[in-house]
């Protein structure tokens, strides 16, 4: 079903309304009312309400559930999302244990060459077997295709009966989950491991996440680790009770961001979000940026494990490729990082920060090592930076010294609190509530929960200017479609996979800015068009892994629109929705239709 018309009326409004007008300024000044703040605290600090939550806030009182939220550890998580993690088991572990579990090319060349052993696990077993046949035969074969399927070693026919087979290859969605779910164990993975590749594939869908992990171990057993990332991502923003740690865990991965797609990170990255970035989203400023410097992933994806004292091989001769000093991390870590690019450092400044950091390094990258710091390479000499005379003769504490100097920056101040109001405030957040948080982050020495504090007491954050003044990127609009229609959740793989088509692919992010705040970044109408199509799939309980309950709709779509969006609809989407609705000649018009034009409306891309 097409909706041309809206579609186009969509894109205009959004594109409009995301540019900043010249009566911003006044707007700021004007005082949202109490039930707009309830809505507009909602729409910033959590990943959009659902269903009840404003009785819920406006029952426990707007104040004391924001400090709430400023405090997590005083909430209790949700029951149903640890549920709905426990199976995403690379997520607690070590990048050590990731790799073992989750093998990479080159751990599968070494247990074909003889230098690792196979795995005890019967089905990673049988998938590394799989994998270092496919290895052999290109190493045998010059003209084979590594890709080639492979039949598996036992028949389907000695696990499954004739009534058991043709359930898996013609039977219903629901017939296929129910004999999937009907084995447990041991014969599971037998299972699995009889599974022609075609098969495997197309019973993905009708997988429990248990299920489409193992089938996913057998295919590939690095895509597990990605898999479990998005899924938990978007189970957390959809279910965790501690809204704001989840939009602050969003907004510093992307900060200090790095990407999965970059070799050694691909095993490095469960570890990096849950011991550095998740720990320190509201504590300290200065914690945090250590704990993201001396992280393998952070070292490996900005190339800082390579860095070496500049005349470490000035005298080797005949080597081809000579090791030397990487600029990479220092320049992004006062850019990106800390002073922002206006900050008030030199190509000189850059220089120097990375001498500080030589030495600091990773042991055994390529296997989920830890990080290492290696005296020998370090650069012994006297450094500068901003000024700062780091004296000859240092090691390890060099690079920390830079960390304590950074930190403490009026520009580094400055370039947080403007971030952290670009936001959750607007894109052009008033000069005066900047001054105000960056003053507090210099007197509380980075405290990134007191600088919310400041924020949040701001009248400008409370104000006309700031609501509904951002635009919200993929991953808000997919996991607060959700929340808004109350969906349940049984496997948010298809989630992740409409995130991405929507341009956010989670984890991917190439450059090292990560996923931008600004609405200019995710206005397009290409972009609108895709949202509209994945709200009206959600709505009518056409996207795999979440279920909808199309009882809880009116037939009336003011009723609609208010339930979903906890405000009326502004007059010219109403009767843009109206005349959508009129123009349907294959099919008469649905509550759920009408849910799938609200979420898709222009209004609901607002937060």
């Amino acid at each position: 079903m097409k909706f041309p018309a809206f579609a186009a009326y969509l894109s205009l409004v959004t594109l409009a309304s995301s540019a900043s007008g010249p009566d911003d300024t006044k707007l700021f000044h004007a005082k949202l009312s109490k039930d707009e703040q309830i809505v507009h605290a909602l729409d910033r600090l959590t990943f959009g309400p659902r269903p009840g939550d404003i009785e819920n806030v406006r029952a426990l009182g707007l104040k004391k559930w924001i400090d709430l939220q400023l405090h997590p550890e005083s909430l209790a998580e949700n029951p149903d999302l640890s549920q709905k993690l426990k199976p995403l088991a690379s997520l607690e572990m070590s990048p050590l244990q990731v790799v073992q579990h989750y093998p990479p090319p080159q751990l599968i060349r070494a247990i074909a060459l003889g230098r690792e052993k196979m795995p005890e696990d019967p089905l990673l077993r049988a998938s590394v077997m799989h994998l270092v046949a496919r290895y052999k035969a290109k190493i045998d074969d010059k003209n084979a295709d590594p890709n080639a399927e492979m039949e598996p070693v036992k028949a389907l026919e000695d696990v499954l009966d004739t009534a058991q087979i043709k359930t898996l290859r013609g039977g219903t969605l629901e017939e296929k989950r129910a004999l999937l779910a009907s084995f447990q164990g041991d014969q599971l993975d037998e299972l699995i491991i009889a599974l022609p590749p075609n098969l495997r594939r197309q019973l993905f869908n009708a997988a429990s996440t248990e299920v489409r992990r193992k089938l996913l171990l057998m295919q590939a057993p690095q895509s597990v680790v990605s898999y479990d990332l998005v899924v938990s991502k978007l189970q957390r923003a959809i279910y965790s009770n501690r809204q704001l740690a989840e939009e602050l865990n969003d907004f510093w991965f992307n900060h200090f961001n790095v990407n999965y797609e970059k070799g050694a990170d691909r095993f490095e990255i469960p570890t990096y979000e849950r011991e550095a970035i998740r720990p320190n989203v509201l504590g300290h400023f200065r914690d945090l940026l250590e704990a993201t410097a001396k992280s393998p992933a952070m070292l490996f994806y900005l190339d800082n494990f390579q860095s070496v004292r500049a005349d470490i091989d000035a005298n080797a001769k005949g080597k081809k490729s000579k090791r030397g000093l990487n600029e990479n991390y220092a320049r992004e870590l006062m850019e990106l990082h800390t002073l922002g690019v206006n900050g008030g450092y030199t190509q000189h400044d850059i220089i120097e920060v990375a001498r500080c950091f030589t030495g600091w390094g990773i042991l055994e990258p390529r296997k989920g090592g830890s990080f290492f710091y290696n005296d020998k390479v370090h650069d012994k000499g006297q450094k500068i930076v901003l000024g700062h005379i780091i004296p000859a003769g240092g090691g390890e504490s060099d690079g920390e010294r830079v960390l304590d100097i950074l930190a403490v920056q009026p520009a580094t101040a400055r370039f947080i609190s403007r971030k952290l109001a670009q936001r959750f405030v607007a894109d052009n957040p008033p000069q005066t509530m900047v001054d105000k948080m960056a003053k507090t982050f210099a007197e509380k020495h980075g405290d990134i929960r007191e600088v919310m504090k400041t924020m949040l007491n701001q009248k400008e954050f409370w104000s006309q200017g700031a609501y509904q003044a951002k635009v919200k990127t993929p991953f808000e609009m997919v996991a607060s479609s959700v929340r808004a229609l109350n969906g349940d959740v049984t496997d948010a793989f298809a989630l992740s996979n409409q995130v991405s088509n929507l341009g956010e692919p989670l984890y991917r992010k190439l450059e090292p800015t990560g996923y931008s705040n600004l609405n200019a970044d995710w206005v397009n109408s290409g972009a609108l068009l895709g949202r509209m199509n994945f709200a009206l799939a959600l709505a009518q309980n056409k996207v795999a892994g979440v279920k909808v309950d199309p009882a809880q709709f009116s037939s009336d779509p003011a009723q609609i629109a208010r339930a979903l969006l906890f405000r009326d609809l502004s007059a010219s989407t109403q009767t843009a929705i109206a005349n959508a609705l009129a123009a349907q000649k294959d099919q008469a018009p649905s509550p759920a239709m009408v849910a799938g034009l609200v979420i898709g409306s222009p209004e609901f891309q607002r937060r």
